[in-house]
């Protein structure tokens, strides 16, 4: 339905108010000149909030898309800000927002309101410390929707016995989804999903040489996994993989609050 359609329909009584503002929700965007067009109404549609990739992005024009989300949304979860831009984005976000920092990543998320963790519970998993930047960029956008993380770093299969005590730590406080962070081989997450009885996402990330570097040999690993239950992102793709796990993490809540 088009926008006027829309409108007849709530009218008319066809639809509810509710469905009104989902569909309206639909064609939510603001642009900003010629650089960008920001899906406002993304987190009204989908649950996840407007994420910015500023790998690429020059510093004006990253300013002027942070603001412009943040005039119509609670809150932007950037990533990947570059080295060079990262203190200047905080000393512009810090007098104006709130924001929240993550270990060994340039991510920040930046919000005006407190956001509350009214959603379920993700378990975030690093297999060894050059993995915990992926870890908490995926903390992150797991909290900006809503999520309460459990994260565990540095227990990876090396020294295999460590991932046990965080596992039964998980099941003790009935985490909804785990996202598992893992280099080299990958093999951790094929290690969780097979005592896990929740859904597993595994993330396998650039760490690595060799043969198999550059995420490669993670990548194949998690993908060739015979442990079943297990699903797989791109290499130190944190972001796409909180989303997902957050998205069943808040849905299993919903259902269990109703």
């Amino acid at each position: 339905m088009n926008i006027e359609q829309i409108f007849q329909s709530l009218q008319k009584g066809k639809i509810s108010p509710s469905k009104a503002k989902k569909l309206l929700s639909l064609y939510s965007i603001e642009k900003i000149g010629s650089i960008a067009q920001i899906d406002t109404g993304r987190r009204n549609r989908k649950g996840i909030p407007e994420i910015i990739f500023a790998e690429r992005k020059h510093l004006l024009d990253l300013k002027k898309i942070i603001k412009k989300i943040l005039s119509k949304n609670n809150e932007v979860l950037v990533s990947r800000i570059k080295q060079k831009d990262y203190t200047k984005i905080l000393e512009f976000a810090k007098n104006k927002y709130k924001i929240k920092k993550g270990k060994n990543t340039t991510a920040l998320l930046i919000y005006k309101k407190n956001i509350k963790k009214t959603g379920g519970k993700v378990g975030i998993i690093a297999a060894g410390t050059s993995d915990i930047g992926v870890g908490e960029e995926a903390r992150l956008v797991c909290e900006s929707m809503n999520c309460d993380c459990l994260c565990s770093y540095d227990v990876g299969i090396a020294g295999l016995h460590r991932i046990f005590p965080v596992i039964k730590q998980f099941i003790e406080s009935e985490v909804d989804v785990i996202i598992v962070v893992a280099g080299m081989e990958g093999a951790l997450a094929s290690i969780v999903t097979s005592v896990a009885d929740v859904p597993v996402i595994g993330v396998p990330t650039s760490i690595g040489y060799g043969y198999g570097e550059k995420g490669v040999a993670a990548l194949a690993s998690m993908l060739q996994s015979c442990s079943l239950g297990l699903t797989v992102v791109n290499i130190d793709n944190g972001v796409g993989a909180a989303a997902a796990a957050a998205n069943i993490a808040n849905r299993i809540k919903t259902k269990s609050t109703r």
